[in-house]
């Protein structure tokens, strides 16, 4: 069927701020739905309220509000645009949520907008508890017993023929808010309470208890003519029990038959095509690991992180192709953009092996409960490729940037192991390998976490090259096998005790490096055209160095997972820096491990790297590449902490790279507060009495000269990352040992907290000799809240000009001092007109 041509405008309702459970995914589902159906001629408007976002640049859309997300400002948008047509599935459950809203109230009706992929009563048969149960009875499927009820009377009722444990789940929220698994009556009470309070339409689900089955999840896509393919298996390390989102995951999944999987994908088909769902949609199922019996548990009548994820893991861009249904195409009119020569009707094949793992916030609020179960806490997710689970599983452990480069335990007493792993928590993965260094069999670990013995076992085979490496030292067999289980070199040093030198050397003069593999959804049956690639050790290296169509050639660091201080704003700037080294001519290599993002969308750059972002994995990628310059300034602390340490191993291998922008050494000037002090003076710019030191002898003598309140923190980090103002000595006692684990190598800095004072927080570019202000923005509460944190305005309101005036002097001074070549961001504090 070809495009619609009733249709000439499609409104695209954005996802909001970045919140648990909804981050930068619907950035990248929604940015590329418009750019999908602006290929095909159509207008585009998109609302949305975060300015962090790709989709709210005026060259993602013909049209941009930034406006908040009601219903009330969606109808008056509505009014003066006139679309003809709404995609309620690009905004998460935001915007699901509101095109429903506006649906049921007419809005849509009387302005004459159709709801496309996805229409009203596809989503009330998906979202509604009582709707959904019908039709998965209706179709014969499978579901766990379930009531919807609407009040506790009606609770209780339900109770009476039910046994504990007991699921309940709010309808029409995201990321498992409000749901929870009880055990008695009283948490019985709560958890319904919560869950009525939580639901925008006052309905609770009781559901039988499926905890401890395995869960797996499938993306489906169905067009039109009702063609509809699997795009990506997926299998949750973790039982039921802990959210989806919350959970490792593996594609494509691992351990059901033949005819399992078959079967599964045969009742996602079946699903999809009752629920008439025009589009891609997401497919959960818990499967009883005694005997083959399955549950359908939920459906999403959307594109959801899984979607991102199974985007990525296979290379197959399915909110593109999701829009372009919207609008009427047929999969079998759809080109694949990756092969250009399939069409999307063709199934993506994978021949490697794909492990996620969520991103918790725990290091920023460590006296958080850390259990994970049914309600998402992660704010984000990283992704690694590799041709064993073993390999894949140990490069997402370094990508996640939480001070752990492989499976390193904490000092866990016994019964704190065992209840690591019977109530996991983030450090699950950690625990696991620890139980089998102490002995514990695959077996008893699997009955104490219900998490299958294959994954173990894998674990196991970890584990297993730790203990060769501390006893055998290094041969080269058994680095050559500690590679392919994805071991770091970092990781090998630390286990065997050798030098990391020594083992890079080794590895050098034996050949022992990866080769990269292309992701190019058709498991190599067909050229990509837009290259995508994986690094592994399994394979013949060859060193072959990329063929450009020409020299110019940039690669950016990206910023990995999305966490707090570290969130989608550094993606916006990679994506930009990509888009305007292709428009002067050079190809941009994009490197980021985060399947979320919109950098990591397969025609956003010329290549793409999916790697864990340290040094070992940067330089591989360079040593392949040979790249004319790499940028380091878009993807926040994480590169920029790798400046120093990268441009002294570019210049020890005598690699022809430049780091682009400001100079490694001129970076550093900024972050060493005793070099930069020095900056200051000889500038004539005031600062606040300030020390640095290393030990907490070292500190308390600081803090005792410049006098309490004093702000403390460690140098080289990002979002104000174990930053405190202390009152003192014990509180600082305290703080130093949190402080030295955050940073080791660097010293504590210790400034005189200022009162009564106003933040500025200033942004600018400079090219070495000319700066650009961009903006200074005045901050509402007063020095002390974090400018990440701070309420603030643009441009100032109770400045006066002289203060403006002596602002933009010290930004020019210190930019130009400080050889700045890029952005450039200042904070300065305002206190009796000084």
């Amino acid at each position: 069927m070809p495009k619609r041509k009733d249709i000439n405008k499609v409104l695209i309702i954005g996802s909001g701020p970045i919140i648990i459970g909804q981050a930068a995914e619907f950035d990248f589902s929604g940015s590329q739905a418009s750019r999908s159906l602006r290929e095909e001629g159509y207008k585009t408007i998109i609302v949305n309220s975060n300015p962090a976002t790709i989709q709210t640049d005026l060259e993602t859309a013909d049209v941009v509000y930034i406006e908040p997300l009601t219903t009330e400002i969606l109808a008056k948008i509505i009014d003066k645009e006139r679309p003809e047509g709404l995609l309620p599935g690009f905004g998460g459950q935001t915007g699901l949520n509101l095109s429903y809203e506006l649906a049921r109230k007419g809005v849509l009706e009387k302005f004459d907008v159709e709801l496309l992929g996805s229409n009203l009563q596809t989503i009330e048969m998906a979202e509604n508890r009582d709707y959904f149960r019908a039709l998965m009875n209706r179709i014969s499927e499978p579901i766990p017993q379930s009531f919807a009820v609407h009040n506790y009377d009606e609770a209780r009722e339900v109770l009476k023929g039910m046994h504990f444990p007991l699921l309940i789940r709010p309808a029409y929220t995201l990321g498992g808010t409000g749901s929870s698994v009880v055990y008695d009556g009283d948490q019985f009470y709560d958890a319904v309470m919560t869950g009525l309070i939580r639901s925008p339409i006052k309905q609770v689900l009781i559901e039988e208890s499926v905890l401890g089955w395995k869960e797996y999840e499938y993306e489906v896509m169905r067009d039109n003519n009702d063609n509809c393919i699997i795009i990506c298996s997926m299998e949750n390390i973790d039982p039921m029990g802990i959210h989806t989102g919350e959970s490792m995951v593996v594609a494509p999944a691992q351990t059901l038959t033949d005819k399992q999987h078959q079967a599964l994908r045969c009742a996602a088909i079946k699903i999809i095509r009752s629920l008439k769902i025009a589009g891609g949609c997401n497919i959960q199922f818990a499967v009883n690991p005694e005997k083959w019996e399955y549950r359908v548990i939920e459906v999403n009548p959307r594109v959801s992180r899984s979607s991102a994820l199974a985007s990525k893991a296979t290379g197959y861009p399915i909110a593109r192709v999701s829009a372009k249904i919207a609008v009427g195409f047929n999969l079998d009119e759809i080109p694949n953009a990756i092969t250009k020569k399939t069409m999307a009707g063709f199934e993506p094949a994978l021949d490697y092996v794909v492990v996620k793992i969520p991103r918790w916030p725990f290091d920023k609020f460590p006296t958080v409960e850390r259990r994970i179960g049914t309600q998402m806490k992660s704010t984000g997710e990283v992704m690694a490729i590799g041709s064993t689970i073993e390999e894949a599983l140990m490069k997402a452990i370094r990508s996640l940037e939480i001070d752990k480069i492989g499976l390193e335990p904490d000092n866990w007493k016994e019964y704190e192991l065992i209840r690591e792993i019977q109530e996991p928590t983030d450090r699950f993965v950690f625990a696991v390998a620890e139980a089998l260094r102490r002995g514990y069999t695959k077996k008893k670990i699997m009955e104490l976490s219900k998490v299958d013995e294959f994954f173990i076992s894998k674990i196991a085979n970890i584990v297993k090259i730790e203990k060769l490496l501390k006893k055998q030292g290094l041969s080269l067999q058994l680095l050559t096998q500690a590679k392919k289980l994805g071991f770091s070199d970092d990781y090998i040093s630390k286990v065997s005790g050798i030098k990391r030198n020594e083992i890079l050397t080794k590895r050098i003069e034996n050949k022992i490096s990866p080769v990269f593999n292309i992701v190019d959804t058709c498991a190599g049956e067909f050229e990509a055209y837009t290259p995508y690639y994986y690094s592994t050790y399994w394979g013949e290296f060859n060193n072959k160095k990329i063929k450009y169509k020409n020299k110019k050639n940039v690669m950016i660091v990206g910023s990995g997972p999305i966490r707090i201080g570290q969130g989608i704003e550094f993606d916006y700037a990679c994506v930009h820096s990509a888009i305007a080294l292709k428009e002067m001519g050079y190809e941009s290599i994009i490197i980021n491990n985060n399947p979320e993002t919109v950098s990591t969308d397969f025609d956003v750059s010329s290549r793409l790297y999916f790697e864990p972002l340290r040094l070992e994995d940067v330089l591989n990628v360079i040593f392949k590449e040979e790249p004319y310059g790499v940028i380091l300034q878009f993807g926040g602390q994480t590169s920029v902490n790798l400046a120093v340490p990268l441009y002294e191993a570019i210049t020890k291998y005598g690699l022809n790279t430049k780091i682009l922008g400001t100079s490694p050494s001129d970076m550093n000037l900024a972050e060493d507060r005793k070099a930069f002090s020095i900056i200051l003076k000889k500038l004539n710019i005031f600062q606040p009495p300030f020390a640095t030191g290393f030990s907490f002898e070292e500190v308390k003598d600081i803090a005792r000269k410049i006098g309490y309140p004093v702000l403390v923190r460690p140098s080289y980090v990002l979002g104000g990352r174990a930053m405190e103002i202390i009152y003192d000595e014990q509180e600082l006692e305290k703080y130093v040992r949190l402080a030295v684990k955050v940073s080791p190598e660097h010293p504590i800095l210790v400034d005189k907290y200022i009162t009564n004072a106003t933040e500025v927080d200033v942004d600018a570019l400079c090219d070495g000799k000319d700066v650009f202000i961009a903006g200074i923005m005045e901050h509402i509460e007063q020095a002390g809240v974090h400018s990440g944190d701070s309420y603030c305005v643009i441009p100032p309101r109770s400045l006066s000009k002289k203060i403006i005036d002596g602002i933009r002097r010290i930004v020019h001074e210190i930019a130009v001092a400080l050889k700045t070549v890029g952005l450039i961001n200042i904070q300065l504090a305002i206190q009796n007109g000084t």
